[in-house]
């Protein structure tokens, strides 16, 4: 069993960065952050003189699926579109709405009505300005029947988006809806400039027009994405130095699967950023002076076992239940990553309004491998009959480990899982596929998703869903509570309900918190690296030292 709170791979404290977690437009407290140890470039510890130019490249497991905000849902593509296009709010160091592009906003009492003004002279990549129908654009692009948008549910219930003035947007909802101020500030939310429109099919694919910091020069899929600063940056809002253009001159964002490859490659200079470098590393790594590791403590994500219904045996919630049964999350964390991870119990991730462990375990999952195997026998399923299924995830992280142990564990009470592995942009389009596929195979995930607010389940599960998945009018009923009730402490009830039926009907079921596993480390000579709220890599005030 675990032993610790500090990961077991660890002999030398590493830094911490601060990730306060806020729930929209409603009262929170906030995570407690731990300590940040100094950056090179406060120590002194970095060889030569930091200078402005040069290019940085940053490797990372996996690649981007799109670079269109409304085509994705994928971390490895909005980490990137993030570096492209900016939003009208964003978080600070403590993850509180600060401004933007947009100056000031304000929501009527009622919750049917926000308004931003936005900053002036703010320009395009393309050098058209950004204004108020830019806003009104892409919020109609990402709500519209006619765009296949994978992000309208975050949105809500908007009617209308009237531009007042060239500086004013007005949204206008149907109904209150709690998650929008704080939405505002997410990278899904990012502003794209409406010239996009011209450019058809090669949008968020080889061409991309927004106000963020960098500006795409070229994609090559499965190897690279180069960024060019964008030298007319103004910044607003993000938790930054630099309040214009980025320091260097270009940004290369590489796929490289392997960590060791990723580690050989740092340790070389051909890199001077990765992204989930070895856990057998770290201690090495920490010991290496001329390397240093920045941990997100606090990312807003959990990993969770999600059902395919649309056909048997997962369309009855006991062969549902009896795989929740049948896993001992606590023994593959250990067996897997030590302490580098933490089990996870509720539907919403820790420091989410929501996230209460004592609460989710009630209605939850212990390892009851008996219990397991006395609702297969109710279904059918035997030592001569096992169930056969396919358990899909997606690389990187450890996870193709974590459902290795899962499938032994399986295998235990009577359940042979095939295990299928693939890219995560691959994974979220067969999770749909199979939610609309009545016959073959039964199959269920294991998925990840980060979010910073409770209204992450209302995106996932109220119908039809992310993926088209589990979909009941009861679950609706629950979930659009979560979104119109203002008041925190009414919400807060209205989240645990959803989360209670979520967890007792196995629709989610929850197995571990990434917690330490967000971990980058970078070479000496880079100097101002950071990473913001819920795990955004920020590269504006980096320079290289010669």
């Amino acid at each position: 069993m675990r032993r610790s709170s500090t990961p077991r791979f660890l002999s030398a404290p590493l830094k911490q960065l601060c990730f306060g977690l806020l729930a929209a437009a409603i009262p929170l407290s906030l995570a407690a952050c731990s300590g940040e140890s100094p950056k090179a470039s406060d120590s002194g510890a970095s060889t030569g003189t930091p200078q402005e130019g040069g290019s940085l490249v940053w490797a990372r497991y996996g690649d981007a699926d799109s670079l269109d905000p409304h085509r994705t849902t994928t971390t490895l593509s909005w980490q990137v579109f993030d570096q492209i296009y900016d939003t009208l709010l964003a978080f600070d160091d403590n993850g509180e709405v600060v401004p933007n592009l947009a100056e000031e906003w304000t929501v009527s009492e009622d919750g049917l009505e926000a308004t931003f003004v936005l900053n002036p002279d703010i320009v395009c990549h393309d050098g058209t300005p950004f204004d108020a129908n830019d806003v009104k654009y892409t919020a109609e692009r990402a709500i519209s029947e006619d765009n296949p948008s994978v992000t309208k549910g975050a949105w809500g219930p908007i009617e209308t988006v009237e531009v007042v003035d060239p500086q004013t947007v007005k949204f206008q909802f149907s109904q209150p809806f709690g998650a929008f101020v704080s939405f505002m500030a997410d990278p899904f939310s990012s502003q794209i400039c409406d010239s996009a429109a011209e450019l058809g099919d090669a949008f968020g694919v080889s061409e991309a027009i927004g106000t963020g910091p960098w500006k795409l020069v070229s994609w090559t899929k499965g190897d690279e994405i180069v960024l060019e600063k964008n030298a007319d940056y103004q910044n607003f809002g993000r938790p930054i130095s630099n309040p214009g253009a980025p320091y260097l001159d270009q940004l290369v964002i590489k796929q490289i699967p392997e960590p060791q490859t990723r580690l050989a490659g740092l340790e070389t200079g051909e890199l001077h950023v990765i992204a989930e470098p070895p856990l057998e590393e770290l201690d090495a790594i920490e010991s290496d002076h001329s390397l240093e590791n920045y941990i997100a403590t606090k990312t807003g994500q959990n990993v969770f076992f999600e059902f395919t219904v649309s056909r048997p045996p997962f369309d009855d919630k006991r062969a549902r239940q009896a795989v929740a049964y049948a896993v001992d999350p606590e023994q593959a964390i250990d067996i897997v990553f030590g302490d580098v991870v933490k089990r996870e119990r509720c539907p919403v991730a820790r420091g989410v309004m929501g996230n209460d462990q004592d609460f989710c375990a009630q209605h939850g999952y212990d390892y009851d491998p008996e219990k397991a195997q006395e609702l297969l026998a109710e279904l059918g399923y035997g030592p001569d009959q096992p169930l056969e299924v396919t358990l899909m995830t997606w690389v990187g992280g450890n996870r193709e480990k974590m459902v290795q142990v899962f499938q032994n564990q399986l295998a235990q009470v009577g359940i042979q899982a095939d295990i299928e592995t693939m890219d995560i942009g691959t994974l979220n389009a067969r999770v749909k596929q199979e939610n609309e596929t009545k016959t073959g195979e039964s199959t269920f995930d294991m998925m990840g998703w980060a979010w910073y607010d409770p209204d992450i389940l209302h995106q996932l599960w109220a119908s039809p869903g992310a993926y088209s998945g589990y979909q009941s009018p009861e679950l609706d009923a629950l979930l659009e509570k979560t979104r119109t009730t203002v008041n925190s402490d009414e919400r807060l009830e209205a989240v645990k309900e959803a989360e209670k039926y979520l967890l007792e009907n196995a629709v989610h079921v929850p197995l571990y918190t990434p917690g330490w596993l967000w971990i980058y480390t970078a070479r000496d000579e880079v100097n101002g690296f950071k990473i913001g709220p819920f795990d955004r890599p920020l590269f504006n005030d980096v320079k290289l030292s010669s």
